[in-house]
């Protein structure tokens, strides 16, 4: 269904900065994106509700695309996923980065070739290593040495699986710790500083059924600076080099993982994709050169940079509350559907949006509705001073990490995703009720 707009009022750059870039401002303090009301939406489909802008994610699509014309660029479906997020990806070029069987199936019911997928996965169950083998799954991450003799096993004598080894190259960057994944001591990949990497390769050539046809490198996420992906990929070449002299094997791929940094607020850094790009080209060719080994295929696996800044929540004020010289604006969401602030500090800018406020702004913390003194959606911020109890807010940059980690905490019930492009607004996944709930409980 078409949404109605008002007509197009000019907005500052830098206010809209990191909002999709079909955001535009309306009369009386709305916005839309792509070219639909938020405020529409959210009187349609009710709050909360993420909304998605479908022309800001294949835009970034392409980008990446373009950035990476001679490498593989997978999209990691851990993000965000749902079957139209399946179809774009597929129809702007990208292959899929998956981590269980759930998402696998999903994206293979969807239509997306199993054969353009890579299974991740530090502790993969009997059920997602089976459906990666049922489905033809191209490619499955070995990151243990545990898994090399049951992953065998599972292929069988008669079978072939191409895998990549993910590899720890003792490079610490991310902007949290718990988010912190190339450095040892944490419970991901085999590590280039004890040799369990080296020992997985050679284990992983005694089993026939096995092909390694390259390594995979994922440093951690929310990274802003192209440096940490250079080094880390300097010292993987330099395994690649040790698995040829050893082994007489030249492997053909390299996957340097993601976590590609986006502004959460107006001002913040982001990683400059050019420079990613450029960066590691230009070290994989001299490294490469420098070790006389053959340039292998590179890939990369961005998820939050793809979505993340295409998405857009929407929240109704509840109540207001001044305690002391603090103001708390509580919302009818929370940790519930967004548990990123509770988990990593990730620091957002909401915005009062479907009205225009004359009052002094002033500082507030947004709350949500949940039983946790924790349960802070974006701490210390400024809004109207008069903002009030159903007043809209917008918090951009939702699209990463919402609803794939949105929870069932006090039956709230996870929103709905709205997908908007060309004016129109459409439903991709409906909202969660107490029926959902009621319908799992089936004890007496």
């Amino acid at each position: 269904m078409t949404m109605t707009t008002l007509p197009e009022v000019t907005a500052g750059a830098d206010e809209l900065s990191i909002w999709p870039a079909s955001t535009s401002r309306l009369p009386h303090g709305g916005l839309a994106v792509g070219g639909v009301s938020l405020a529409e939406v959210a009187d349609r489909f009710d709050t909360p509700a993420y909304v998605l802008d479908e022309g800001e994610v294949r835009a970034r699509c392409r980008t990446y695309r373009d950035a990476f014309p001679e490498a593989e660029v997978m999209y990691a479906a851990k993000a965000f996923l749902s079957r139209a997020m399946v179809r774009w990806v597929d129809e702007e070029g990208l292959g899929l980065d998956v981590c269980s069987a759930g998402e696998l199936e999903l994206a293979v019911t969807a239509g997306f070739p199993p054969e353009r997928i890579v299974l991740h996965g530090n502790a993969k169950s009997p059920r997602d290593i089976g459906a990666a083998l049922r489905l033809g799954v191209g490619r499955i991450v070995i990151d243990s040495a545990s898994e090399i003799a049951r992953l065998a096993a599972a292929v069988g004598p008669g079978g072939h699986q191409k895998v990549l080894v993910r590899v720890v190259p003792g490079i610490s960057a991310g902007g949290h710790e718990k988010i912190r994944t190339g450095t040892d001591g944490q419970k991901f990949g085999l590590s280039l500083t004890d040799g369990s990497a080296q020992h997985a390769v050679a284990r992983i050539l005694g089993q026939p059924q096995l092909e390694l046809v390259g390594l995979h490198c994922h440093i951690g996420s929310q990274i802003t600076e192209v440096k940490p992906y250079v080094a880390a990929l300097r010292r993987v070449v330099g395994l690649m080099a040790r698995i040829r002299d050893a082994h007489g094997l030249v492997l053909p791929e390299l996957d340097m993982g993601g976590g590609h940094g986006v502004a959460y607020r107006p001002g913040e850094p982001a990683l400059d994709l050019t420079a990613l790009a450029r960066g590691l080209r230009g070290e994989l060719a001299s490294a490469c050169a420098a070790a006389g080994l053959a340039v292998p295929r590179l890939a990369v696996e961005p998820g939050r940079a793809v979505v993340g800044p295409a998405g857009v929540a929407l929240y109704r004020v509840l109540s207001v509350k001044h305690t002391g010289d603090r103001v708390f604006v509580a919302v009818d969401g929370g940790m519930s559907d967004n548990p990123r602030p509770a988990l990593y500090g990730v620091r957002y800018a909401p915005r009062l949006v479907g009205r225009h406020s004359g009052a002094e702004p002033r500082t507030a913390t947004v709350v949500g509705r949940h039983c946790e003194a924790g349960d802070v959606l974006a701490a210390d911020v400024e809004l109207p001073g008069d903002i009030r109890p159903g007043d809209l807010l917008a918090v951009p940059v939702a699209g990463a990490y919402h609803l794939s980690m949105a929870s069932g905490y006090n039956m709230i019930g996870r929103p709905p995703v709205v997908a908007v492009a060309d004016g129109a607004a459409r439903l991709l996944v409906r909202r969660e009720t107490l029926d959902d709930f009621r319908g799992r409980d089936v004890g007496a």
